[in-house]
């Protein structure tokens, strides 16, 4: 089976192959994440503000938008962060529909 992280964003579609990459360490990871949560200014999707990680890593893909995205570099360390994180190997991430799936 490949891994791979697949992206909805906009209307676009864009993948990261996982393989043969090196695997962050979970603090790191979410020391990642946090960071692009706080620096692309993010919004909890929940009413009750309650943050759980799939759904930190749908408000940054959905924050990041095409742009981000289209820069290889930063889709590649979001992916990274992404995986490590949630402990998978892939992942499909509509921020369109604001899901993740494994």
């Amino acid at each position: 089976m490949r891994s791979e992280v697949n992206v909805t964003v906009e209307g676009n579609s864009f993948s990261f192959g996982m393989d043969g990459r090196e695997v962050l360490a979970n603090d790191v990871a979410r020391k990642w994440l946090d960071d692009q949560f706080t620096s692309l200014e993010c919004e909890p999707l929940r009413a009750s503000g309650k943050l759980l990680l799939a759904d930190k890593v749908v408000a940054i893909a959905r924050e990041a938008g095409v742009k981000h995205f289209s820069d290889a570099a930063w889709g590649a360390a979001f992916a990274d962060a992404a995986c490590a994180a949630l402990g998978k190997k892939s992942l499909n991430v509509d921020a369109d529909n604001l899901s993740v799936t494994y």
